[in-house]
Parts: structure tokens; sequence; C-alpha cells
């Protein structure tokens, strides 16, 4: 039961986030999941409906790179930095954060942090 109520609860957050954020062409949104073991982010234009740029922890480029890191707040950082970079090289250097209804601290604000250390501004 607890499960499911935690569940609502991100989900009607999530709708709240979603109704005042919205990615442009200029600034598209960077949206983050968090399941139990991995974390995924995409940079997404809403106006076409398209994501420029999507990694998470599960992806081949970086999987090499997480099996050294021991914890998944580590993982996270790292893959926000990595992020970051394949976003700057697709000429996309400023985002409107989407946490998706997390709340913001542990791995979610890690990655958040990371993609700010590679350059992303938001």
């Amino acid at each position: 039961m607890i499960k499911k109520d935690t569940t609502k609860r991100r989900i009607r957050i999530k709708k709240t986030i979603k109704k005042k954020i919205f990615g442009s062409t200029e600034r598209p949104r960077f949206s983050v999941y968090r399941s139990l073991n991995e974390i995924y982010g995409q940079i997404i234009d809403d106006v076409t409906g398209k994501t420029i740029v999507s990694l998470s922890t599960n992806s081949k480029e970086v999987k090499q790179d997480v099996a050294g890191v021991k914890t998944k707040v580590a993982q996270s950082t790292l893959v926000g930095k990595l992020l970051a970079k394949k976003a700057i090289e697709k000429n996309v250097s400023a985002v409107v954060f989407d946490r998706n209804g997390y709340l913001y601290h542990g791995r979610v604000k890690a990655f958040a942090d990371g993609a700010r250390e590679g350059g992303l501004k938001f």
C-alpha cells in the first residue's frame, strides 16, 4: 500500500510541475527519471516533441565509466556531467529542469549538479 501512495503522490506533483514547465527550442526541457537502480536523463524540445539528447546509467557509452563508481549518487553525478557534454556538442547550453515529481535531493540533486558542472545552465 505504501508504494502505491508514493507513486500517486509523485504523479500528482509531476502534473503540477508539468503545468509550469515547457521546453522551447531555445531552452529545452531537461527531464530526469529515477528507478531503483538506474537514473535516466533526457533533453527534450517540447515544441517539436523530439528528444535532443538522452543518457542513462544503462547506456553503452557510460556503462564502463559507471562500473568503477560505487554509490548511486556518484553515478548520477557522472551521468549528469556526460549528458551535459553531449548537450553542449548539440549546441544546447541552457535548459529548464524538470525533476519529474521527485524531491530535489539525493540522486536527482546529484544529477542536476553534475549537469551544471558539465556546463549546462538552468
